[in-house]
């Protein structure tokens, strides 16, 4: 039962950038109102378990935060989709955990392992392929800028993680965290609203429609069973089971919007995401103790 929870947690967000696709709206729109949607069925699940929520007001105002960032790589990554499509762009933010290993060299002061290095190289050579290297048949209106955001959006989504996970130490029902950062990340929207153009509150259908699916499905149904699934499982599995979401992301691309890469940008595809599983799976830093306190305060 917890694997069927954590597959279907995994699926719903791999449709994110679907939904989004679908919406044809702006970057920040849509991250606003995938955000500002789910605020509602996010709180009402928080009072049903807010007796068990025992966090601090700054562990709250951490998650608050995270929020904030979280505003910024949904938007980044919006943006990404608009210029490489669905699964490139959902492939390329994946990269995130290298970003998430150098803060743990920086932060822990923890040696790198073996892999770390090269397969850190391998990774940044898949997504240089990824990008076409501006040859006519790379698909995406701008695949090279589409790059560059995509990998932006993975520093970002580095960010918040690291402080989202920092925010729920104690081990609080994770829907008060979510709620928190769903908060932050909408109203963060707004600020950064100015630098999207076509940024619009006006409700216009479907589009809204599809800005309430990707709320329901995977900002709060699909986060809610993988953070309650997860937990659960062996860590190889739930290395393996989170590469679904690129996969997933890939597939649905192809058969959905006909999203046909070029023989380059397959191969980096998978580069990044073989590189991802070997980080993922085997660690960025070498596993002695600290490393290991390292590992689970960040996936508190």
């Amino acid at each position: 039962m917890i694997h069927l929870l954590a597959l279907l947690g995994i699926i719903g967000i791999s449709f994110s950038a679907v939904f989004v696709r679908l919406a044809g709206v702006s970057p920040i729109t849509a991250t606003f109102f995938r955000t500002a949607y789910a605020v509602p069925v996010l709180a009402a699940g928080w009072l049903a378990v807010r007796r068990r929520d025992d966090r601090t007001r700054r562990e709250r105002a951490m998650a608050f935060a995270a929020g904030l960032v979280l505003a910024v790589d949904l938007s980044l990554w919006h943006w990404t989709i608009d210029l490489i499509g669905v699964g490139l762009s959902t492939v390329i933010a994946n990269v995130q955990v290298v970003f998430v290993g150098l803060a743990a060299w920086a932060l822990h002061r923890e040696r790198p392992s073996r892999i770390a290095f090269p397969t850190i190289a391998v990774i940044l050579l898949g997504v240089a392929l990824i990008s076409g290297l501006d040859r006519p048949d790379a698909y995406g209106s701008h695949p090279v800028a589409g790059s560059i955001t995509g990998v932006l959006a993975g520093v970002s989504y580095a960010t918040f993680l690291l402080i989202f996970r920092s925010s729920n130490r104690r081990l609080a029902p994770s829907v008060g965290p979510l709620l928190d950062a769903t908060v932050g990340a909408a109203l963060g929207a707004l600020v950064i609203s100015p630098f999207d153009p076509g940024f619009s509150l006006a409700f216009v259908w479907p589009a809204h429609g599809w800005l309430i699916t990707v709320a329901l499905v995977s900002q709060v149904g699909g986060w809610l069973l993988i953070a309650a699934a997860l937990p659960r499982l062996p860590a190889l599995e739930t290395s393996v089971m989170l590469l679904l979401q690129p996969v997933g992301a890939v597939c649905w691309g192809l058969l959905i919007f006909a999203e046909d890469l070029s023989r380059l940008q397959w191969t980096g595809v998978g580069l990044v995401l073989a590189g991802v599983a070997a980080l993922t799976v085997h660690g960025t830093v070498t596993r002695g103790q600290a490393a290991r306190r390292a590992r689970t305060a960040a996936t508190a």
